[in-house]
């Protein structure tokens, strides 16, 4: 929360027990689906206790420029609709875009919202989008919100095409995840549409407008829990079909056809991942369960969370390696070769190339190399006679030698002190599409330790479940036995896990599985040495991190689970 309203975050004066959001319309919409300044969506279907509240009066009429407490600048309104309107602006104070919404204090649904916005605010989970300020003022009741310039609707997501098993795995996972963690404070949502859905560009999922989208929208619900779970199953059953379960089109897709009511993903869609399609039916058919395994309904979504734990983990889709291009033989060489010439001049093809001479067939000629193959017998006999003698000689030598043995002369070899290799280049490797930090890589092997590589911040650790882990492939600059490494890194805590393997280039195409392992260990410092077995001949060498410890905020990312490398030297 902003300064300002640091005594407005409490959510009332009552002491006694009940969940954040007490005072609040039982409702968590933070976002405003917007489309040509319209709601997107339009009001919400009234079913399972559902209610809305009749709209008020027109929202305050504000222009582009208008300030708020001094701070923040309103700059595009995005929708105007219901009595309330909500805009892009820039906080002043720190130097960011936020979103705001506004309504006039004697809106009828004012406190609602006040109450709304600030019990989501109290949550402070980083799986939504945040409320920042919450503030009545001038006859104006406005509240701020983080805004994401690097996320996407999964609105607009869909629009392209279904997702990918694991990418749909992905969402119902942290989306349930997150709604479990926001009705154990007796927050919901009501309003689990494709627009309030945000993916980032590190592939995780944010919800936006807990609490409050539902309040400015007049919603609520008697079984809250339920509706949210089937929200959720509808989000799933859009992101594997492409199709909104229900008759009617919403959110730029196509609804059910009417009068046949809610069809399997896998009688809309061929190729359906089952698990998930029959996970979607679960959390719709809220009334008893599928027809095709008979398991029972999941009607809350902490239900439908364990229900997704419970399924084997999709892994994601092997990276497509395009085949490269045949050989192209160029038409440049040296001199005129392959460049057309002059009319009427001749070029060194047009030439007769004349005939090798004959060899030696005279007499002189056979002489000559009868006496050279002569001189090449005695040269091999005399160098035979001086080896022989020279191995005689250290023979004599080694049997009077009682007490010293040189080093080697028992047969083992001589075993050699490893040496730092030389890190020619290096490129991040992201088999999923996703970098993390491509531009810092070069900061890993630049022999200071005040820069570095890092990833993004991640929700869920300290094992990445979100990808099967990050890394940078480091070119050696020719095939060298590689024994050892030392590796810097710069945040401390349980923990980091990190491997090195064989890679075959710097864009290896087979899986980590298929590569030969290194060496491999876990940590809690910031520094790790690491030894093979045995040496491990290669050129290209993956740095892989499949764990990463919890961090505090910092200039880049939130806090979370991340990791940055300072340092990395290999030998061998």
């Amino acid at each position: 929360m902003a300064e300002r309203s640091t005594a407005a975050v409490d959510v009332a004066d009552n002491s006694g027990d009940e969940p954040l959001a007490a005072q609040a319309a039982q409702a968590t919409a933070d976002g405003v689906d917007t489309q040509n300044g319209q709601a997107a969506d339009g009001p919400m279907p009234e079913k399972d206790g559902e209610r809305t509240n009749a709209a008020p009066a027109a929202a305050p009429e504000l222009h582009s420029g208008h300030k708020l407490a001094r701070r923040y600048r309103l700059e595009e309104c995005v929708t105007r609709v219901d009595g309330f309107s909500s805009w892009r602006a820039m906080d002043e104070k720190l130097r960011r875009a936020v979103g705001v919404h506004l309504l006039p204090a004697d809106h009828p649904r004012a406190r609602s919202v006040l109450a709304a916005a600030r019990s989501s605010a109290l949550l402070g989970d980083p799986r939504f989008v945040q409320v920042l300020d919450a503030v009545e003022e001038n006859d104006l009741v406005y509240v701020v919100h983080e805004w994401l310039p690097d996320a996407t609707e999964l609105t607009a997501i869909l629009a392209a095409g279904p997702l990918e098993p694991h990418e749909a795995y992905q969402l119902v996972h942290q989306i349930s995840q997150a709604m479990t963690a926001a009705h154990r404070e007796g927050l919901a949502h009501l309003r689990l549409t494709p627009s309030a859905i945000l993916r980032t560009s590190s592939g995780q999922y944010r919800i936006r407008g807990l609490a409050v989208n539902a309040a400015l929208r007049g919603i609520t619900s008697e079984t809250p829990q339920r509706a949210d779970t089937e929200a959720i199953g509808a989000l799933l059953y859009a992101a594997l079909t492409q199709r909104w379960p229900y008759e009617n089109d919403a959110y730029g897709l196509t609804g059910l056809p009417k009068g046949v009511g809610l069809i399997a993903p896998d009688q809309v869609r061929a190729g359906v991942h089952r698990g998930l399609g029959e996970l979607a039916m679960r959390a719709l058919a809220n009334d008893g369960a599928t027809a095709s395994r008979q398991e029972p309904a999941c009607t809350t979504p902490e239900e439908l969370a364990k229900a997704v734990a419970a399924m084997p983990r999709i892994r994601p889709p092997e990276p497509a390696f395009s085949a490269p291009l045949e050989y192209q033989h160029t038409t440049y060489q040296q001199g005129n070769y392959g460049r057309p010439g002059p009319t009427g001049v001749a070029t060194a093809q047009s030439l007769a190339v004349a005939p090798p001479p004959p060899p030696l067939q005279s007499r002189t000629g056979r002489a000559l190399k009868w006496g050279v193959a002569a001189l090449l017998i005695a040269a091999l006999g005399l160098g035979s006679w001086q080896l022989a003698d020279t191995l005689l000689d250290r023979g004599n030598q080694g049997s009077g030698d009682t007490g010293h043995k040189s080093p080697g002369a028992d047969g083992t070899p001589e075993k050699k002190d490893p040496v730092e290799l030389k890190i020619n280049g290096a490129q991040e490797y992201f088999p999923d599409g996703k970098a993390q930090n491509s531009d810092g890589v070069s900061n890993t092997y630049d022999g200071d330790a005040a820069t570095y590589w890092r990833t993004k911040s991640f929700f869920e650790g300290p094992e990445l479940t979100i990808k099967d882990g990050v890394g940078i492939v480091y070119d050696l600059g020719a095939e060298h036995e590689v024994s050892a490494a030392s590796i810097g890194l710069k945040y401390a805590g349980n923990h980091t896990t990190l491997t090195l393997y064989a890679a075959d280039s710097k864009t290896p195409k087979g899986s980590v599985a298929s590569m030969k392992k290194i060496a491999g260990a876990t940590t809690s410092e910031t520094a790790l040495q690491l030894t093979a077995d045995k040496p491990v001949k290669t050129r290209y060498v993956l740095l892989w991190i499949t764990a990463m410890p919890h961090a505090p905020l910092d200039d880049f990312s939130d806090p979370g689970y991340k990791q940055a490398v300072t340092d990395v030297k290999f030998s061998g």
